[in-house]
């Protein structure tokens, strides 16, 4: 990590899932749920004041997006296996679903973790030196749109089309919440997403959605 951790305890915490806890009077203050809410918070601030200062010509939008590509739950996930997280994650949980990502909320409990023991200044001094040089060119990344859901809304406000979400199954599994989502462009059913929080399966909808629009363009 590049620093010695002052206490081992909010690392444990952190790769322990949910699904380890069978009383959820216990589950807030024993597993990593907590530190992940902080570590994503802390991630986002880093990101944030990086870009900040490495694209100070671009204008609010562009660090928004840019900053959304950057910690994706895909890429936190990648992040997560290639840096050997996946291996320290104590979990019951079940694993094969593509969109479950436990290994990239484990790295943000990590972060959380991070900040906990040692504070915000080792969290940036990790991320910018530790991670960010893996993620390869951020040129590259800041230019890939992934966010299906917004390139879905604007394509409607152009062409005056109405689009609108509609979640019709949200389900408690052993691993956490599993969501099902719709998405409707002028109230004719185009998209269908499932993922493990309603942004995702929305997010899936969309990018359903798109494919569609893109088939029909180029038959």
């Amino acid at each position: 990590m590049g620093f010695i951790p002052k206490s081992l305890k909010p690392y444990r915490t952190a790769f322990t899932h949910s699904s380890l806890i069978s009383n959820s009077s216990r589950r807030s203050s024993t597993c990593n749920e907590r530190l992940e809410f902080l570590g994503d918070a802390v991630l986002s601030a880093v990101v944030s004041d990086f870009l900040y200062t490495k694209f100070h010509n671009e204008r609010e939008g562009f660090l928004s997006k840019s900053r959304s590509n950057l910690v994706c739950r895909e890429r936190l996930n990648n992040i997560a296996c290639q840096i050997g997280l996946d291996k320290l994650v104590d979990t019951k949980a079940i694993e094969q679903r593509h969109n479950n990502y436990i290994y990239g909320n484990a790295f943000e409990a990590f972060i959380g973790a991070i900040y906990t023991d040692r504070g915000y200044f080792y969290c940036k001094k990790f991320l910018t030196e530790r991670i960010f040089p893996l993620l390869g060119s951020i040129e590259d990344i800041v230019k890939t749109d992934k966010n299906y859901k917004s390139r879905l809304i604007e394509w409607g406000q152009k062409r005056h089309k109405e689009i609108t979400f509609q979640l019709i199954s949200e389900e408690q599994k052993e691993n956490g919440y599993y969501f099902i989502s719709e998405v409707y462009i002028n109230g004719e059913l185009s998209g269908l997403g499932e993922g493990f929080s309603k942004r995702e399966s929305q997010q899936n909808a969309a990018q359903e959605a798109l494919s569609q629009i893109h088939k029909a363009k180029t038959a």
